[in-house]
């Protein structure tokens, strides 16, 4: 009987904010997955562990959560004003698709860090103290992100004092500018408010018509008042993920807003389209006690904010919908800027499972229409393991 040999890829494990996931460099890869297409997904599913009827990814590289069954691609970039192109695939745990059509805000903070270590930014743009600017074009939905990158004796510096809640230990902060992040893929109309309304009324067949807030930016999402679908935005993941009957509901919720916002044609189109639109429900101010039992004051927050990602209840914040929270926070009467108080601001500071999180947003109205310049947060990242990951050659 004959067996296919092993074949080796070299590649970096890393965490970004509070996600993880599998780094390569795109000449790296096997010729056939340089290019995107079925050869490249097909890798990258086998890396991960992808599909896994069990859902336990324990054949692969994945955690069985989507926040790590996670791919990146690096390359030297061919715009002449960024210094890399990012590619960011998400893998689905148990079918066998993965979805570009999105970001990952934690895992874009380790981009700069992934590329200069791998040499892919000039030299001569990196200083052997200091911060590194790095130019990041993201090539999913064509947008820049700067990375500011912490620089020690040459190496990129990746331990310090600074804390995430949603991520056990300390580490170096690494911040991140997503430039004019409304999202303008194609099927959303190029607006960020797709809808040309800050507020919807969202008819869902089966739970109702719910104001709603549909937003392009960092990634697109749907926005619901928490006690509209009978939360208080308070609840940790095993309230949610283990009730079937609410992740039905969820995904029902986020089929309709995602033919509302034209990133579908067919309601069942949804089934493949598992990364956008992300779900979030809002709720104002509140103590609550996070999954760390760190207890959370309802002064220390501006609202509460907790998302669905692939299906289930986000154990924190993804970095994209942080920059939407933010956004939709810095626009007045979004149902993230009423939650939060009402009036005009720059910066919020909000509640998620794991904690709490502040991040910017610079906003401005031109021609009767909102626009974000950029958006700000900052994360932490770390190298967990470097050198080859191994997948059958068939």
């Amino acid at each position: 009987m004959a067996h296919a040999p092993q074949i080796r890829i070299a590649a970096t494990y890393m965490r970004g904010g509070t996600s993880k996931g599998v780094f390569f460099r795109l000449n790296d890869l096997p010729e056939a997955a340089r290019v995107p297409g079925a050869a490249r997904d097909t890798l990258f599913l086998r890396v991960i562990g992808s599909p896994d009827p069990y859902g336990k990814q324990i054949d692969g590289m994945g955690g069985a959560t989507s926040s790590t069954s996670k791919t990146v691609i690096v390359s030297k970039s061919t715009r002449g004003d960024h210094d890399v192109d990012y590619l960011f695939g998400q893998v689905s745990i148990d079918q066998p698709f993965v979805d570009w059509s999105g970001n990952c805000g934690n895992l874009s903070a380790a981009v700069g860090p992934f590329a200069i270590s791998s040499r892919l930014v000039d030299p001569a743009r990196v200083p052997d103290n200091g911060m590194a600017i790095v130019r990041i074009w993201h090539a999913n939905i064509g947008k820049t992100i700067i990375a500011h990158v912490p620089m020690t004796h040459g190496a990129v510096q990746e331990t310090g004092d600074f804390e995430l809640d949603g991520v056990t230990f300390p580490a170096a902060e690494v911040q991140l500018e997503f430039l004019d992040p409304a999202a303008d893929e194609e099927g959303a109309q190029g607006s960020m408010f797709p809808t040309g309304q800050l507020v919807d009324d969202l008819a869902v067949p089966g739970i109702g018509t719910l104001k709603a807030t549909l937003i392009n930016a960092g990634i697109p999402t749907i926005f619901v008042n928490a006690e509209a679908i009978g939360y208080i935005s308070t609840e940790l993941q095993d309230a949610i993920n283990s009730d079937d009957a609410a992740l039905k509901r969820f995904e029902t919720i986020r089929a309709y807003g995602a033919l509302r916002m034209g990133l579908i044609r067919k309601l069942d189109e949804i089934a493949t389209r598992q990364h956008t639109p992300k779900v979030a429900f809002v709720a104002r101010a509140a103590e609550y006690v996070a999954s760390s039992g760190k207890r959370i004051g309802a002064n220390d927050v501006d609202v509460l904010v907790y998302a669905m990602s692939m299906g289930k209840l986000h154990h924190a914040m993804m970095g994209t919908a942080a920059v939407a929270i933010g956004t939709a926070a810095a626009i007045p009467g979004t149902l993230v800027n009423l939650a939060a108080g009402g009036g005009e601001r720059q910066s919020v500071r909000f509640g998620h499972p794991s904690g709490t999180l502040r991040v910017g947003a610079d906003a401005v109205k031109t021609g009767g229409e909102w626009k974000v310049t950029k958006a700000i947060m900052s994360r932490s990242v770390r190298v967990l393991m470097e050198g080859f990951v191994r997948v059958p050659a068939s």
